[in-house]
C-alpha cells in the first residue's frame, strides 16, 4: 500500500525484493566471515567500556558501546557474536542507498543497482564486518539524508518528526551529524529551492517538531560533553594533528578508494545530474553537502571517510541512467560488480590469512588490528608470573592504550590476570589504582612507546608479545615490563597518564 509520500508523481514502486536478497545476502557473507580472524582493538574498547554504561566518553556518545554490550549477551562475546548486529546494519545501508535512489527517480532497475553497487562497496563491507562508530554512523547518515529528501520533494511537515529522531538517535552515536546538518543547510542556503526550508510562519513549525523530537536524545549526550568539558574536542585536535597535511590531501581519494574505484562512474554521474537537471533541483542540497562536507574535513583534518555516507547518495543518483546502459550491457556490468565485490572484499575482509595481510593494511592498516589479542594476553600472563606470589595482591596491571585493555578484560581473567588500568580515552574517568597498590607494576605498551615507563622505578622488560603471523600491527613486539613501583603515589601520578 502507498502512503502520500509514496504516491508523489514520478516516484514508482520500491524494489523490495531484490533489494531485500541483495541485503540479505551481504549480512549472510558479513556473518559468515565474521570470525576469521579475532576482535578489533576498537571492539575489545567498547566491549570493556560497555560495562560501565555512561551518557558519554572522551571520544564519542554511549550508542556503540551499549550495541557491543547487547551484541555480546545476545550472540556471545565472540567476534561472531558482536558483529552480527554490523552485519544488520550494512543491510539496512544497503537498503536506504536504494531508498534515496527511488527518492530520486530511480525505477526497479535503478534500485536494484544502488543496492548492488553499495554491496559492493568496501566502506559497506569494511563496517560491516567491524563493530565501529562509523558502521552506525553510515545507517544513520543514509535515513537522514533519505529522510531529508523525502521532506525536499514532498514539503510535507509529517517529515520534519522523523528527521529530528534520526538526527537525535545519531548525536547517540557521534557528534559528526552536526557536521552533515551543517552541509546540509550549506546547500538548501546555496543551491535552492528552498522549499519546505523558507521561514515562513507554517514552515517553521517543521524544525521546531525536528527539534523537539531530537532533543530528549541529544540532551544528555551534549550535557555529558559540556560538564566534561567537551573532551571530544580535544579528541578531534589530536586526530586533526596526526592526520597532517597529506592526509587532508586525501580525503577525496580516499573516499572513492574505500567505496571502490570502480564505481566511480556511479557516483560521478550522480554529482553530475544533481548539480545540472533541472528535475532534480531540489535534491541539489545532497551533491553540495558533499562538496561542502569534503572542504570541511579537509581545513579541519578530519578522517577521510567522515563524507562518505553522502557519497552513497551521489552514487544513488548516478544509478538510474546505468540501469537503462545495463539493459544493452548487463555481462558488462555484472563483470564490473563483480570485479568490485572481489576487490573490496580483499581489501575490507578477512579472505586473506593472518600472514598475509601486508597488501591490504597499505590501504588499510586497521585490518591488522583484528590479530594477537589473545597472544598479548599470554604475553602478559608471563609477565604475571614473573612477580612473587605474595606481592600480587597490590601489584597494578597498568596499559598505554585502550585496545591493549580490552584484550586483558576479554583474555586475561582465564590466565588469571587482575583488572587493568588504563588512563587511555574513557579508561581514565575509572581513576587511579588504590592507595594500597604499593606492589609492583606490570605495564603493557607498544614497542616504540616507551615514555610510559618514565613514570616507574626499576623498569626491565620481561615477555614481550608475538602474534604469530608477522603481522607487524600496533602490538606486534609490544613489551610487557616489570617495573618496582610508580615514582610518586597513585592519586598524583594519575593525571599525568591521561591520554587521548
Amino acid at each position: 500500500m502507498r502512503t502520500r509520500g509514496d504516491a508523489q508523481p514520478g516516484l514508482g514502486p520500491f524494489a523490495a525484493g531484490p533489494v531485500g536478497g541483495i541485503a540479505a545476502a551481504a549480512a549472510a557473507l558479513l556473518i559468515a566471515l565474521s570470525g576469521r580472524y579475532g576482535f578489533h582493538r576498537d571492539e575489545l574498547y567498547f566491549l570493556l567500556v560497555g560495562r560501565h554504561p555512561a551518557w558519554g566518553y572522551p571520544d564519542q556518545p554511549p550508542l556503540t558501546p551499549l550495541l557491543a554490550r547487547l551484541g555480546a549477551e545476545l550472540f556471545g562475546a565472540t567476534p561472531t557474536g558482536v558483529r552480527i548486529l554490523p552485519a544488520l546494519l550494512a543491510a539496512a545501508s544497503i537498503t536506504l542507498t536504494a531508498l534515496i535512489a527511488r527518492e530520486l527517480g530511480a525505477g526497479r532497475g535503478g534500485q536494484v543497482l544502488a543496492a548492488g553497487a553499495a554491496a559492493c562497496s568496501g566502506y559497506v563491507l569494511g563496517n560491516g564486518h567491524l563493530l565501529s562508530t562509523a558502521t552506525f554512523d553510515l545507517t544513520a547518515w543514509l535515513m537522514v539524508i533519505s529522510l531529508t529528501l523525502r521532506l525536499s520533494r514532498t514539503g510535507e511537515l509529517r517529515w520534519w518528526p522523523l528527521l529530528g529522531a534520526a538526527i537525535g538517535i545519531a548525536l547517540l552515536n557521534k557528534l559528526l551529524v552536526l557536521g552533515l546538518l551543517a552541509a546540509l543547510a550549506a546547500g538548501a542556503l546555496t543551491a535552492g529551492p528552498r522549499g519546505p526550508f523558507v521561514p515562513r510562519p507554517r514552515t517553521l513549525l517543521g524544525p521546531l517538531f525536528a527539534l523537539l523530537a531530537a532533543l530528549p536524545f541529544a540532551l544528555p549526550v551534549l550535557g555529558w560533553q559540556a560538564t566534561h568539558g567537551w573532551p571530544e574536542l580535544t579528541v578531534a585536535h589530536g586526530i586533526s594533528a596526526a592526520g597532517g597535511a597529506g592526509g587532508r590531501l586525501l580525503v577525496v581519494p580516499m573516499q572513492a578508494l574505500q567505496l571502490s574505484p570502480l564505481l566511480a562512474p556511479f557516483w560521478l554521474t550522480g554529482l553530475s545530474r544533481l548539480l545540472r537537471r533541472p528535475e532534480l533541483r531540489w535534491a541539489r542540497p545532497v551533491a553540495v553537502a558533499w562538496v561542502v562536507l569534503c572542504l570541511l574535513v579537509t581545513a579541519g583534518g578530519g578522517k577521510a571517510y567522515y563524507p562518505s555516507p553522502l557519497l552513497y547518495a551521489l552514487t544513488a543518483a548516478g544509478c538510474e541512467p546505468y540501469a537503462h546502459w545495463a539493459r544493452e550491457h548487463r555481462a558488462k556490468l555484472a563483470a564490473g560488480l563483480l570485479t568490485a565485490l572481489l576487490t573490496s572484499a580483499l581489501a575490507a575482509l578477512p579472505v586473506l590469512p593472518a600472514s598475509a595481510l601486508a597488501v591490504p593494511m597499505a590501504i588499510d592498516p586497521d585490518i591488522g588490528e583484528e590479530v594477537g589479542w589473545p597472544e598479548l594476553a599470554r604475553a602478559t600472563a608471563t609477565g604475571w608470573a614473573a612477580i612473587p606470589t605474595e606481592q600480587r595482591a597490590t601489584t597494578v596491571l597498568l596499559t598505554a592504550n585502550y585496545g591493549e585493555a580490552g584484550a586483558l578484560a576479554q583474555y586475561g581473567p582465564a590466565l588469571g590476570l587482575p583488572s587493568p588500568h588504563s588512563g587511555h580515552m574513557g579508561l581514565y574517568a575509572w581513576g587511579p589504582p588504590p592507595a594500597t597498590a604499593t606492589g609492583p607494576v606490570l605495564l603493557v605498551h607498544p614497542a616504540n612507546s616507551t615514555d610510559l615507563e618514565d613514570h616507574f622505578t626499576a623498569c626491565r622488560t620481561v615477555a614481550r608479545v608475538d602474534n604469530g603471523h608477522g603481522t607487524a600491527n600496533m602490538e606486534q613486539h609490544a613489551a610487557i615490563v616489570l617495573c618496582a613501583g610508580p615514582d610518586r603515589p597513585w592519586a598524583v601520578l594519575w593525571p599525568l597518564l591521561r591520554r587521548y
